[in-house]
């Protein structure tokens, strides 16, 4: 019996060791990751922008089929492109970067489609304000880079989301659009 027990508690660490050498930590590659956005202007055209500073990390298990995504965004670094639109986005009016300078979503559910995420779900931040996001990639791939020598994941995910739900309600009462289209294009590197 005694000789039973030790061979389960060891079969079971074993098990247990080999089930965490599966995950692994990967750093979000800045220059290859980006967070944009686009709004509805008027039915006419579309506005889009794009936060050029984040950063984060992904821990990752694809035999688990699990992980854990961490991305924070520097919403100060708001690029549309135009110097007088981007100082109106961070102003107090809409983004408000002085009282709320960064941005975060947090992702700890993921779903898979073989070994490839489909999707990943968890909390956006934004202006003091937490909700539930669910991000579906449209891509997403592992491959061996090879300049790095490493291994990179990542993929482009996307969803919509009512801004006003985060406080960010600048022009609704214009017709401006409520609805924002938030597009994550991301690569990590494995550590």
């Amino acid at each position: 019996m005694k000789k039973t027990l030790l061979a389960l508690t060891a079969a079971s660490a074993l098990f247990a060791t080999a089930a965490q050498a599966q995950s692994a930590t990967y750093a979000i590659e800045p220059t290859h990751t980006f967070v944009t956005f686009e709004i509805d202007h008027f039915g006419t055209s579309t506005n889009r922008g794009r936060f050029d500073k984040k950063e984060g990390t992904v821990q990752f298990d694809r035999a688990g089929k699990t992980g854990k995504v961490d991305i924070t965004i520097d919403v100060d670094s708001v690029n549309t492109g135009t110097g007088p639109f981007n100082s109106h986005l961070k102003s107090a009016e809409i983004l408000n970067v002085a009282a709320y300078p960064t941005a975060r979503f947090v992702g700890d559910k993921f779903v898979f489609e073989g070994d490839k995420v489909k999707e990943v779900t968890g909390q956006f931040t934004l202006m003091g304000k937490t909700h539930p996001v669910t991000l579906k990639a449209t891509k997403f791939n592992c491959y061996q880079n090879p300049m790095l020598k490493r291994e990179v994941c990542g993929g482009d995910f996307e969803t919509m989301i009512k801004r006003s739900q985060w406080g960010a309600s600048y022009g609704l009462n214009y017709g401006f659009a409520d609805d924002m289209r938030l597009v994550i294009q991301v690569e990590a590197v494995k550590q």
